[in-house]
């Protein structure tokens, strides 16, 4: 199987159809919500309209989720910082400082008795503060040296500011670091809370041992330093910040807050029918809906999927209908069904990530079902556009719990969102539709508000949210629908428009070298618009095919008569069979450059289908009359094709005809013209160029009518002007 035809076995396959609508179902199902997800959603202020509602089981009644995490939050915030009290490491550090000061003091007399040895390092102290030391030592014999204190000295005040900070205590972080002025002590297996400043933290157990030195040990700074460097070593504090202790016990105070307010037990009625439904009475019933499915079997869990399942694929089986018998380019296109269900699993994704938030505010209403009703619009047509927003509304309600209110309100945003791109001509018109969707919001939560007495508070927070959805959905619009249009090779009425402004390269460069093509291909562009509004054709698309149906004449315009002007035909001299040649290689040439320059392929459809598989009969007649009848073989003079397929196409064929057999009559009145146009269409239908067309008799005729009327207005007759001959004839030269 060759590339092409695999390529139109993947895009028509029944199959992958299949697949996409099957994957398409499965998604949607996995965003409903678990436990009993099929019951409608309650709204506050509203009237219960069913029966009395019997609890089946006993069931807590849990708090609003935002109450129980501001609860949780509370209580973990009641915890204060632990600390663990060590009352035996102060004694440890205070023998450590004794043990050290002996090794230091036999280290130093060492060196001292041993000059040439040189400071090995081994001691806890700088080698300038060891040097410090070593001198202390070394005077102690005169006190009346630079030093006048001794290593004992160094010694006593050690002890006594290290046995300071112990007695009140050393806690490990700064007082910085505790939002509370309160922590836990815990002291073995008692725990009490002290206020943080009764202890020491680093920094002012520091400051405590230079107070305590400067004041008894009266000496130099640089034996201060040395001396507050030497305590640092043995300051470690006595009372530790424990952060898995702290965060253990702020688990545990979350853990304890309790999730329910209350218990409904067994046979306890909920609410009554026609009672209205208050915040208590809302808790109770999502309660028991959430108690419902978590009691549920596995196979309750199964039958529950199953009608999940069949409930999206009744909804969606209304729009597959409808696709199937009323727009079957979308049903034939497996890339178009794609994108419908794209469309569809984006919003209901955007619904299910809506209904995670749990939040008091309408974030309902930030769920964007315009955006999908102004893509099906732009992308197909407004009865595409208002069937799936229909369906799409349904599905997003059904995600939020068969929300009727929310459906309805959806439907007519979506509505009006499609109404106002329905006819779009630019892609600035998206954003007027920010007013209609606003419109149908507004209108919505006002009748639904003051059908259950909402206040006017409410009702203007959730126009707020209606407003920013009514923003949003107009510019996501615009960014999706080119993404769309790039990543599926979709053609949107958009696009169309684009491609009819005379700046277009392809276009410049027609009017600039093939004058006569240009001309005629706008005539023609007319000729079809007017005959495609008559027959319920497309017609901007036909208008646009006829602009580029001829573009290959660009490349070499003499070749062809209309853009000959003055100059010889060069076909006069050519072999009818090169000249044959030289005329369908336009279908090729323009092809060609389309594909150069991105053109659609709806647009390049025109190219081969405007001639279809006709014979060029001014070229074979000639060959027959200059080889003979049997020396000609009809086929080498006849275009590629294919036959046009569409209303379009064909309409684009029939004008080409008309249109530049009607220029080269000598004298083209009414009747003349309406015969040429009888016998053309005619011709064409006798060949067999209509067969793969929809175009039906009754069009056919339109179609006859349609450019009856333009080419007679066309060529009508005018008045002759005074002196009318003397201005065509060639002016002379004056003498």
């Amino acid at each position: 199987m060759i590339p092409g035809e695999a390529k139109k076995s993947i895009k028509t396959s029944v199959r992958i159809k299949i697949l996409i609508i099957f994957i398409t179902i499965a998604l949607i199902v996995a965003m409903f919500p678990k436990g009993e997800s099929l019951d409608s959603e309650v709204t506050v202020g509203s009237v219960w309209i069913k029966e009395d509602l019997i609890a089946s089981t006993t069931f807590e009644v849990l708090k609003d989720p935002e109450v129980y995490a501001a609860e949780k939050i509370a209580a973990a915030s009641k915890i204060h910082h632990i600390f663990v009290k060590d009352d035996a490491l102060p004694g440890i550090m205070l023998d450590s400082l004794h043990s050290y000061s002996e090794f230091l003091k036999a280290n130093i007399d060492e060196d001292i008795a041993n000059p040439q040895q040189i400071y090995s390092g081994n001691t806890l102290l700088s080698p300038e503060t060891y040097q410090v030391f070593k001198n202390v030592r070394k005077m102690e014999s005169s006190l009346s040296s630079e030093y006048e204190i001794s290593f004992s000295d160094i010694t006593r005040v050690t002890r006594g500011a290290l046995r300071r900070v112990y007695n009140k205590g050393m806690i490990s972080i700064p007082y910085e670091e505790i939002e509370d002025d309160t922590v836990t002590i815990r002291d073995g297996k008692f725990e009490k809370l002290e206020n943080k400043n009764k202890y020491y933290d680093p920094a002012g157990a520091f400051k405590v041992i230079d107070e305590y030195t400067r004041r008894f040990l009266k000496a130099e700074d640089d034996v201060i330093n040395a001396v507050n460097e030497y305590l640092q070593n043995f300051l470690v504090p006595n009372v530790e910040f424990r952060p898995e202790l702290t965060e253990e016990a702020r688990e545990s105070a979350r853990n304890n807050v309790s999730r329910n307010i209350g218990i409904v037990n067994e046979d306890e009625r909920i609410i009554a029918k026609h009672n209205r439904v208050t915040p208590e009475i809302k808790l109770k019933i999502d309660s028991y809906r959430a108690a419902l499915g978590e009691e549920k079997g596995i196979w309750s869990r199964v039958f529950q999927n199953l009608g999940k399942t069949l409930h999206i694929i009744i909804v969606l089986l209304v729009f597959s209908i409808y696709i199937y018998l009323f727009r079957k380019k979308i049903y034939r296109d497996n890339q178009k069904i794609l994108l419908v269900s794209i469309i569809i699993l984006l919003i209901s994704f955007n619904t299910f990530l809506v209904q995670q938030i749990n939040v008091s505010t309408p974030v309902h209403l930030l769920i964007l079902i315009p955006v999908a009703s102004m893509l099906l619009t732009i992308v197909f047509d407004s009865r595409v556009g208002f069937y799936g927003t229909i369906v799409i509304a349904l599905i997003a309600g059904g995600l939020r719990g068969n929300d009727y209110v929310f459906s309805v309100t959806s439907i007519l945003a979506g509505a009006l969102a499609a109404y106002t791109v329905r006819d779009i001509k630019n892609r600035n018109q998206i954003f007027r539709s920010f007013l209609y969707i606003l419109l149908a919001y507004i209108s919505s939560i006002v009748a639904f508000g003051l059908e259950r007495f909402a206040s006017v508070e409410s009702m203007l927070i959730d126009s707020a949210f209606a407003a920013s959805n009514a923003l949003i959905s107009p510019v996501l619009t615009y960014g999706l629908i080119i993404f769309f249009e790039k990543a599926f090779g979709i053609t949107t009425e958009l696009t169309l428009l684009e491609l009819t402004d005379f700046n277009h390269p392809l276009l410049k460069d027609m009017q600039r070298n093939a004058p006569g093509t240009f001309t005629h291909s706008m005539t023609i562009g007319a000729l079809v618009e007017n005959a495609a509004e008559t027959i319920g054709a497309n017609a901007l698309l036909a208008r646009v095919g006829a602009y580029y149906h001829d573009i290959g004449k660009s490349l070499n315009p003499s070749n062809f008569v209309e853009n000959q002007m003055n100059r010889g035909n060069i076909h006069e001299e050519m072999d009818p069979r090169e000249s044959c040649k030289v005329i369908i290689d336009h279908v090729n040439e323009g092809i060609k450059i389309a594909e150069q320059k991105n053109l659609p392929a709806e647009i390049i459809d025109f190219i081969p289908m405007h001639h279809g598989t006709m014979v060029v009969y001014f070229f074979f007649k000639k060959a027959k009359e200059l080889y003979g009848d049997d020396k000609v073989n009809i086929e080498n003079f006849r275009y590629p094709g294919p036959k046009p397929n569409s209303k379009e196409t064909a309409l684009v064929m029939l004008a080409d005809a008309c249109e530049s057999t009607v220029r080269a009559m000598d004298d083209p009145d009414p009747d003349k013209i309406k015969n040429v146009v009888d016998n053309l269409i005619q011709i064409r239908i006798d060949d067999g160029q209509l067969d793969d067309s929809p175009l039906t008799f009754k069009d056919i005729r339109n179609v006859k009518e349609a450019f009856y009327s333009i080419l007679v207005g066309q060529h009508h007759k005018r008045v002759r002007y005074p002196k009318q001959d003397e201005l065509e004839k060639e002016k002379k030269q004056e003498q």
